[in-house]
């Protein structure tokens, strides 16, 4: 899933993103309305999270754009002002959810998950098999042939792209974008340390190897007995 996060607390949006991103998640982040409605504007999000009292631009303001140019991008309003009618005054301003701050994130997991699923009626996949290798993402449990392997977040999010590209090519540049956040080319190597470990934690030890390198164009994840 991929989420917008428009919040102007720095610490609050770094702290949102992070969360996000250690459950399997991409969160960008902007700390201003017009930045904001910009990002919105350009990109594809399954979610929008949208703080009410931005600098430039409000919350409001932002929302009412987007649904005046037909926009239909899901939005949760996350927003210190909680009284009914301020939740009321989100809503009708173009808001599908709206939740008051203070906030567990349990509880913004959720409702931005369930934002996601009701968007054009497709319902998001919570696991994927490959194989004999399947990846829970509710449980973020990965087994082999019944054997459960113990990844870090990063591995966990490799592997789950990966999974639900199965079959297909996936580039350098898609796993940057997708799986770091990287919209440019460090020119580390740190995809190929990752993939390493990858390989090393679902191919070690197994008779047919499911993850291979397609040299000059990237990594593909194929149950090659097929």
């Amino acid at each position: 899933m991929r989420l917008l996060i428009i919040e102007d607390d720095r610490d609050a949006a770094e702290y949102l993103a992070k969360a996000f991103r250690e459950v399997g998640h991409v969160a960008d982040l902007a700390t201003d309305g017009e930045d904001g409605l910009g990002l919105a504007q350009a990109g594809q999000y399954d979610v929008l999270i949208v703080d009410r009292m931005l600098p430039k631009r409000d919350g409001l303001s932002v929302i009412a754009a987007l649904r005046t140019e037909g926009n239909e991008t899901p939005i949760l309003i996350l927003s210190a002002l909680g009284q009914v009618d301020d939740r009321v005054k989100g809503l009708r301003a173009g808001g599908d959810d709206y939740l008051p701050k203070p906030y567990a994130f349990s509880e913004l997991l959720a409702r931005v998950e369930v934002l996601s699923r009701r968007r054009g009626g497709r319902t998001e996949e919570t696991a994927y098999k490959v194989g004999d290798l399947e990846l829970d993402r509710l449980s973020h449990r990965v087994s082999r042939n019944g054997e459960e392997i113990v990844l870090q977040p990063r591995e966990f999010r490799l592997l789950e792209y990966l999974m639900k590209h199965a079959g297909q090519v996936v580039t350098r540049t898609m796993l940057l974008e997708n799986v770091w956040d990287y919209h440019f080319d460090p020119q580390t190597n740190v995809i190929d340390v990752h993939i390493s470990r990858l390989r090393g934690k679902i191919d070690k030890g197994f008779a047919q190897p499911l993850l291979h390198t397609v040299r000059g164009a990237g990594y593909i994840i194929r149950d090659g007995a097929r």
